[in-house]
Order: C-alpha cells, then sequence, then structure tokens
C-alpha cells in the first residue's frame, strides 16, 4: 500500500534523499490532478524552478505487519528467537503467510519449500542468523527443490542434494523458504522471464525489480523475508538492491564458496552474496559465512559492527566509460552522497571515470561466450533433458555477439585477465570509488524485457549498467548503498567500490552512511510522518549542465523511462 501523503500536497521535489533536517517548504498540488496536468504542470514547474514533483497516487506492495517477524532485520531476529521472545516457526510462519500475499502480486516466488521450512524451524541449525526465514535464487541446488534457471530450456526435476554454497548459506542457520525469481540463466538486468514471468518492483509494481537477483530483491524490500541468497556476475547483486532500496554487496573473488563449474571459466567473474535491507545484517552475513570457509589468500573480514575511524580518500564520478553523463537524478544522487561524505571529513574528490569501455566491450564479448556454452552445453550443467533450441532470443543473440569476434579471443582474455592488476592500481590514489550503481532510473517493465529486439536490448542494457561490471572482472568488492528516490518512486542506488580483499572497510563506510542517512523500509517510505524529509538538490548548471534534461538521452534511451 502507498503511505498516506501529506494532507492537500504533494512535497517531494526533484531528488529525494533521507535526513533528520527540517522539511523543506512543500508545494500546493491538487491530488486529484489528472495525469497529463500533472505531467504539464511538473514540466512547467520544472522550467521555473528546476523542480520537480514525484509521481503521485503510485501503488506500493509491502507485507509489514505486528507479526513475529514485525519490522526486524535478520541479526535483531535471530536474537529475540535466541532469547525465546518468539520462537523459529513462529517467525518461519509468518513470513510464509507473508510470502502466500504478496508472491500473487510480486511473482517473486518459483518454488516452495514451505512444509520443509516449517518442519526444520522446530530444530534450527545453530548460526549467526539461527531460525531466521530466506530464499535462495533459482539458481542453485538445493535439496528438495527443482532448480529451472528461469529457462524453458531446463526441465522440472527435483534436486537431490543441495551445491557446495548452499551448505556454506545453511550453516548460519538460515531456513530456506523456497526459490527466487530470475531472467533466463541470470543473463540480463531484469527478472522478466518467459517461463516464470516478471517480478513487480514493491515500490513501483510497473517497474522493474532488476536482475539477475530481482527475486530475491522484491521479496526482501516488499518484507517478506530480511535477507536473501543473490549472486552477481555483472551487477547481479548491486543493480536490483538499486532498484528495490536495498544492500546488495559484492565480494571478493573467493570471498566465498564458488559457483559450481565457475571454476572452469578463463576468468571468475560469478560471485555469490546476499541482498539485505540493513548494512549490519551483510556484516553478519560474511562473519557467519566465514566461520563454514575461510579463504586465507584474503584478509579476514571479522566482526563489522559499527563505522571505522580511518578518514578515507574518495575519487567520485558520474560520467560513464562511455564518455556519456548518467541521468540527472543518478548524478545528483551519487554528488550529494559525495557532499555527505565530505561532511563526515572524508576527503572527497571529483574524477573522470578511470576504466573506459573497451573493458565494458570485453566484458559483453564473455557475457556472450558464457551464453553460447550454456546453449550448446547445457547439459553438462543441468543434466538430461536441457534443450538450448527453447532459451529466449537475449541469450542466443548474446551467443551471436560471441561468435562475431571469435577470432579477437586471445586478446580479449589477455585484456580481461590484465585488468585486476589496472583496478587495484587505482587505489594507489584513493581508499573509495564512489559512482552511480546503474545510469538511469530503474526503468519500467518491458523496456529490457525479452521480447525486445536483441540490437535494441544489448544498447540499453550495455547503457544501463556500465559501472558494475568492472568490479566482476577484477574480482574486486563492491557495495551498493540506496540513497535517494526518483521521481518515478523507485530507489536510486550508489555503489561504493575498493581494492581486492576490502569488504571491511567497505562495511564500515557503509555503517557510517547509513547513520548519518538512514533509508527507510517500504512501509515508511517517502513519508515524512516516519521522520524521513525531502531536500532538492540545486546543481550549478554551468558545472553540471547535463543534469537539466528531462529524460536521459544516452545512446538507445531516447523513451522516456
Amino acid at each position: 500500500m502507498a503511505p498516506p501523503m501529506p494532507s492537500g500536497d504533494l512535497c517531494a521535489l526533484r531528488i529525494n534523499f533521507y535526513t533528520n533536517e527540517r522539511r523543506f517548504p512543500v508545494l500546493p498540488l491538487s491530488r486529484a490532478m489528472p495525469g497529463f496536468l500533472f505531467q504539464c504542470w511538473n514540466i512547467f514547474l520544472h522550467l521555473i524552478t528546476g523542480k520537480y514533483i514525484m509521481q503521485k497516487n503510485i501503488k506500493q506492495l509491502h507485507a509489514y505487519s505486528d507479526d513475529a517477524l514485525g519490522t526486524m532485520d535478520g541479526v535483531e531476529t535471530a536474537g529475540n528467537i535466541a532469547s525465546g521472545k518468539i520462537s523459529a516457526s513462529e517467525v518461519v510462519s509468518a513470513a510464509i503467510d507473508r510470502a502466500k500475499k504478496m508472491n500473487p502480486v510480486l511473482n517473486a516466488i518459483v518454488a516452495e519449500m514451505y512444509d520443509q521450512a516449517l518442519e526444520k524451524s522446530k530444530s534450527p541449525q545453530p548460526g549467526i542468523f539461527s531460525g531466521v526465514p530466506s530464499f535462495v535464487k533459482d539458481t542453485d541446488n538445493i535439496a528438495g527443490a527443482p532448480t529451472g534457471y528461469g529457462s524453458r530450456a531446463v526441465p522440472v526435476k527435483i534436486k537431490k542434494k543441495s551445491c557446495q554454497f548452499i551448505r556454506q548459506f545453511h550453516s548460519l542457520g538460515l531456513i530456506c523458504l523456497g526459490k527466487s525469481n530470475l531472467p533466463e540463466f541470470g543473463l540480463t538486468a531484469t527478472t522478466e522471464a518467459h517461463a516464470t514471468g516478471p517480478a513487480h518492483n514493491p515500490w513501483n509494481p510497473d517497474h522493474s525489480t532488476g536482475g539477475s537477483s530481482g527475486g530475491a530483491a522484491a521479496l526482501v524490500a516488499a518484507g517478506v523475508v530480511p535477507l536473501a541468497h543473490g549472486n552477481d556476475g555483472g551487477g547481479s547483486i548491486r543493480i536490483p538492491a538499486s532498484c528495490c532500496g536495498l544492500v546488495g554487496l559484492k565480494p571478493t573473488r573467493g570471498r566465498l564458496i564458488k559457483v559450481d563449474g565457475s571454476e572452469l571459466l578463463p576468468v571468475g567473474i560469478l560471485h555469490q552474496g546476499i541482498i539485505s535491507r540493513t548494512v549490519r545484517d551483510t556484516a553478519a552475513f560474511y562473519e557467519g559465512a566465514e566461520k563454514y570457509y575461510r579463504n586465507r589468500k584474503l584478509p579476514g573480514i571479522g566482526r563489522v559492527l559499527h563505522p571505522g575511524k580511518k578518514r578515507l580518500r574518495i575519487g567520485l564520478f558520474t560520467e560513464t566509460p562511455f564518455g556519456t553523463p548518467c541521468h540527472a537524478e543518478i548524478s545528483a544522487a551519487v554528488i550529494e552522497t559525495g557532499k555527505l561524505c565530505e561532511k563526515l571529513r572524508h576527503d572527497v574528490t571529483e574524477i573522470r571515470c578511470p576504466f573506459d569501455e573497451v573493458v565494458i566491450d570485453d566484458f559483453w564479448w564473455y557475457w556472450g561466450m558464457m551464453s553460447f556454452m550454456i546453449r550448446f552445453f547445457g547439459f553438462y550443467i543441468v543434466g538430461s533433458g536441457f534443450e538450448g533450441s527453447k532459451m529466449e532470443g537475449w541469450a542466443t543473440g548474446l551467443g551471436r555477439h560471441f561468435q562475431q569476434k571469435l577470432l579477437n579471443a586471445p586478446s580479449i582474455l589477455r585484456r580481461l585477465k590484465g585488468f585486476e592488476r589496472i583496478y587495484n592500481a587505482t587505489f594507489r590514489d584513493y581508499d573509495i570509488l564512489l559512482s552511480p550503481t546503474l545510469s538511469h532510473p530503474t526503468p519500467k517493465l518491458g523496456y529490457i524485457g525479452p521480447d525486445v529486439p536483441f540490437d535494441i536490448a544489448m544498447e540499453r542494457v550495455r547503457t544501463y549498467c556500465p559501472f558494475t561490471p568492472f568490479q566482476n572482472i577484477s574480482g574486486a568488492p563492491a557495495i551498493s548503498l540506496p540513497m535517494g528516490f526518483s521521481q518515478n518512486r523507485v530507489p536510486i542506488g550508489v555503489q561504493f567500490a575498493a581494492k581486492t580483499g576490502m569488504e571491511r572497510l567497505l562495511l564500515e563506510l557503509s555503517y557510517e552512511i547509513e547513520e548519518a542517512r538512514p533509508w527507510p523500509l517500504l512501509n515508511d517510505s517517502i513519508n515524512p510522518e516516519h521522520g524521513y524529509t525531502k531536500r532538492t538538490i540545486e546543481l550549478s548548471p554551468r558545472k553540471y549542465p547535463q543534469n537539466m534534461a528531462l529524460t536521459f538521452s544516452g545512446p538507445g534511451h531516447n523513451e522516456p523511462l
């Protein structure tokens, strides 16, 4: 349900950020104004004041209630279970009720394991999240459930045993309620597979959840569970975290147990992880995961409970690797976050994007190679019954893209393997890179969906997420934090990236950002009565002329979002 609006007005302006400061003066506007007149008024207001009013009357979807889960995160839930205030069975039952209520409108769950979850809740496995309910993305085998990969090419078969990472996941005491939705084989940045249908963004159901861990993000944002499993091959944890207003950390390569089969890849770009609502849930997950498996080649993360004391050198950029500007609302969110970091006494320097588009082009060739391998050798991954001919047009188009540059394979692979050194060298001058997570606000469903012709979809996806692949190629960590809203009431994420092995630094900084500017749950969203106020970011047109555009006008994005 949408949060109640202040009587007689809409007070959201061009970009919304969460502060505890006094609310800015509001602009009176009839809430009954027809959509066309509202848009005309909005354009007129922008021409006069440089400000926008947020879209109104958008239905929002959440399951928060006064049941055993309430609005608690995973750490608080586990603590209350351990102290006896609530039982694991009560919490799991509440999460199942929420899932049954929300999935008909979210379409975020593709396989249910409710009976198994209730049974496990009677005697939950010990761990940092003992008794806390969660979901597993439908890319990983879990005993007692099928793994469909979001594809019509995969036969429905119940798996007899869980993959290695899921054993690590369960070692934290998490109880799996089922499998979450994803695009076909997790190959794109929206969750809209033909096989399973589109997942809907709880903040604005007409919009994408991002991908490929979009089902997981929808369930966490809507309050069905406090955290959920995701994985990230080109941004698939950070992108949906950005779209759904969540915390999404892609860890260092080798930090967690690897995706099954990924050790065969020439460059390891696939990373496991979670999506959560709070920084402390993400920090606790990695603390607990280290107790099951610790990569001795990496510095330990350990227990992270509060901000760090060290003041950091932060390089901020909003320009894409193609040399083009981001959407105005995205740039404003990053710049405002940089200002916040300066207030926290970090040293922030505005820089150009330190990496060029050749890296992105190489990534997409490699991504096409993975799609090609799935289509023609998928039976080795999913077993008998796999039919590659049933894969969607996006996947087959990626395979063709790979084949077109096959003769360039040696040089592309050499550049990809050497990028880790180039990436880490950037951190001689900076401790953190601050950038957009995505180049424009979350688009509507269908914008990069499976029915869009491949060439158009490729240009759109390439332009939409040019910031996240760098960390997959280099193997370095990065985290997306929710730092604002777009005009159409979908969250905007900002990415903090560090050198290899520096997750602890990212978590300490994330704690500091969260304390200084806490983000709301969906149920209190942008309602000033819940203590969050709205701010307008005023940008100088001389310094940031691109930020005056009403719609994003990058390559392939002339359509309003």
